[in-house]
C-alpha cells in the first residue's frame, strides 16, 4: 500500500484530508469574493489590499485564523452543492 492510501485510511472521517489551504482559500475567495470575506473572517489579510499569497503566508503562521478559514471552508461545502 503507498504511503497517501495509509493516510486515507487514517482519516477516514476528516474533510479537510487531502485538500491544500491554498484550494480552500481559492474556493471561498471564489464562493464569496475578498469583501465578503474579510466581513465573516475578520482578519486584516482580508481586508486590506488581499492578495492569495499574503493570505496564505499568514494563515500558515497563525493557527487561529486557518482555523476560521477551515471551520467557513467547511460550513459553505453544503452551500455550494445546492
Amino acid at each position: 500500500m503507498k504511503r497517501n492510501e495509509e493516510e486515507l485510511e487514517e482519516q477516514p472521517n476528516n474533510p479537510l484530508h487531502g485538500i491544500k489551504l491554498k484550494e480552500i482559500l481559492e474556493f471561498l475567495i471564489t464562493f464569496y469574493g475578498w469583501e465578503k470575506l474579510g466581513k465573516q473572517i475578520d482578519i486584516n489579510c482580508f481586508i486590506s489590499n488581499p492578495s492569495v499569497g499574503s493570505s496564505l503566508k499568514f494563515l500558515r503562521k497563525t493557527p487561529w485564523a486557518r482555523e476560521k478559514v477551515e471551520k467557513l471552508y467547511i460550513a459553505s461545502i453544503p452551500n455550494f452543492k445546492k
